[in-house]
């Protein structure tokens, strides 16, 4: 975007125009881009002087300075000087407060006895005593991304955009709603989608619906028309609050595309709550996937794109997650006749508890969890786990009896996913040919074997060599299987000991792992 003060309408007939440029503009471009590589080398002052000379010679200067801004945005500035400033600033005036300043001379005395405590000449420290001041930078790269063309691509873009900051509404129809929808809610913008006789329709509701404008609403409301412009056959009508006087601005194709530059960054999450849940969900080890913005849900006349959906890992199915923040009743109350509308799916909603309407949510049959601040992980993972219980008793219907793999050691997960189940379908067995060794099944030959191939005073890593070989890879509960712990001793190397033997070091720590069988 541009700043405001750059933002270049018209309002013939009553309406709202920005003024795109046109190839006309081209030398224009040109010379801005000129203007710049001319400077490399030279203070921020010395290329600001050309540039408002530049805008003395043209028919409009909002159009140079706002040509120059883009292009000052890719460049690179640095402070140049032998001494870092602040503290050529702070021995000047230690010196100046002993001299006493009072005329021209005194201010060169001081700079003088500041020279000599720094080790330089006078000259050095007046040249660095206000170096990193903006209008001293100097211009050290002006090998920007942009040639003419793709400029004028980029102002129109951002002219518009600097328009769009004052829209209360933004109505778009585009082939590609899913992206645009993606887009809206990483945003954090008020929305619907729409079903209309020749496709689908996204309504964005602008700042002016909240309790007030805000600079972070307006400037992400302003951003998603890169995204729009990015997207192929589209069209744009905002109402803009205009002084106080509504207008209308349409967009297309035609006036505005996206030049071949990297895109904005933009957020992950619509909101602080999302973002805090998703990080401390994934950070769980759970037989679900949390998927972001799944596909679309149809809500009658228009279409629903949930915040998360929770996918289970060893059957088809899925549980949708909308968090339900706080916003204004309007919203809200169209946020309810949307979920009431929302058929034939498993959907979980996370309500903000001051907004009231948790009651209202369950009575449209929806599984409704209330919060305050953030989500309660916990409280999620328990509906999680209620659906997890009904899954692995749906699947042990076509489970054996028992379970006799061919392998002689065997991990429960691999086990599970042989048979596409969880590990918590399997792992009660029973297993007539294994022993169950914490979370791996292992044949009693194996056992014996082991036992004569460890003994004790080896060393851990030794033992755990022979444990490899077996394909054994929990070498805690498999030593504690065989009646042996680990004793520690300092940073070093464990070893292993019978259990209940006394460690002849005379010291140090030992574990006993837990073989984490039934017994």
């Amino acid at each position: 975007m541009l700043r405001k003060d750059l933002l270049r309408v018209s309002r013939a007939g009553g309406g709202y125009r920005p003024e795109f440029v046109g190839r006309e503009r081209r030398p224009l471009a040109a010379n801005v881009l000129g203007t710049f590589s001319d400077h490399v080398g030279e203070r921020r002052e010395v290329l600001t002087d050309a540039l408002e000379a530049l805008e003395a010679e043209s028919d409009d200067f909002k159009l140079v300075r706002g040509l120059a801004v883009l292009v000052e945005r890719e460049c690179t500035f640095e402070t140049r000087a032998t001494i870092p400033p602040p503290r050529v600033r702070r021995t000047a005036f230690e010196a100046a407060e002993a001299v006493g300043v009072a005329d021209a001379a005194d201010r060169m005395r001081a700079i003088d006895r500041a020279a000599d405590r720094l080790g330089v000449d006078a000259e050095t420290v007046d040249a660095d005593l206000y170096a990193d001041r903006d209008v001293n930078e100097v211009l050290v790269d002006a090998d920007v991304r942009f040639d003419p063309d793709t400029l004028l691509e980029q102002y129109d873009l951002s002219l518009a955009q600097t328009a769009l900051f004052d829209a209360t509404e933004v109505r778009v129809r585009s082939v590609d709603p899913k992206r645009l929808v993606s887009a809206v809610k990483r945003l954090r913008l008020l929305y619907e989608l729409r079903r209309t006789d020749d496709g689908r329709e996204l309504v964005v509701t602008g700042p002016d619906a909240l309790f007030r404008r805000t600079r972070r609403y307006g400037t992400a409301f302003a951003r998603l028309l890169r995204t729009v412009a990015g997207t192929a056959e589209w069209r744009l009508e905002a109402t803009i609050d205009d002084r106080g006087t509504e207008r209308t601005m349409t967009l297309s194709a035609a006036d505005v595309s996206v030049p071949g530059v990297d895109p904005v960054v933009e957020p992950d999450f619509d909101s602080g709550v999302e973002a805090d849940f998703a990080g401390r969900f994934r950070g769980l080890d759970l037989d679900w996937t949390l998927v972001r913005e799944p596909e679309p849900l149809a809500t009658g006349t228009r279409v629903m794109i949930p915040d998360f959906a929770f996918e289970y890992d060893h059957a088809d199915f899925t549980l949708y997650f909308e968090v339900m923040g706080f916003w204004t009743p309007e919203y809200v109350a169209k946020k309810l006749d949307q979920l009431g509308d929302v058929e034939d799916v498993d959907l979980l909603v996370a309500v903000d508890e001051s907004l009231g309407v948790g009651e209202e949510i369950a009575a449209r049959d929806h599984r409704v969890l209330t919060y305050t601040g953030s989500v309660r992980v916990k409280e999620v993972v328990d509906v999680l786990r209620e659906y997890e219980a009904d899954l692995v008793a749906d699947a042990a219907v076509g489970l054996p009896e028992s379970f006799a793999p061919d392998d002689d050691v065997v991990g429960l997960d691999e086990l599970a996913a042989r048979h596409g189940v969880s590990e918590s379908a399997v792992e009660d067995g029973p297993f007539p040919d294994h022993e169950r060794v914490g979370r791996t099944l292992v044949r009693p030959v194996v056992l014996e074997r082991l036992r004569e191939e460890i003994e004790s005073g080896m060393s851990l890593s030794t033992a755990e060599e022979r444990l490899d070989a077996y394909g054994i890879d929990d070498a805690s509960a498999t030593l504690s299987a065989l009646g042996y712990r680990v004793a520690w001793e300092g940073l070093g190397d464990g070893t292993v000991r019978e259990k209940g033997a006394a460690d002849s070091s005379g010291g140090g720590e030992e574990t006993d792992g837990d073989d984490g069988a039934d017994t």
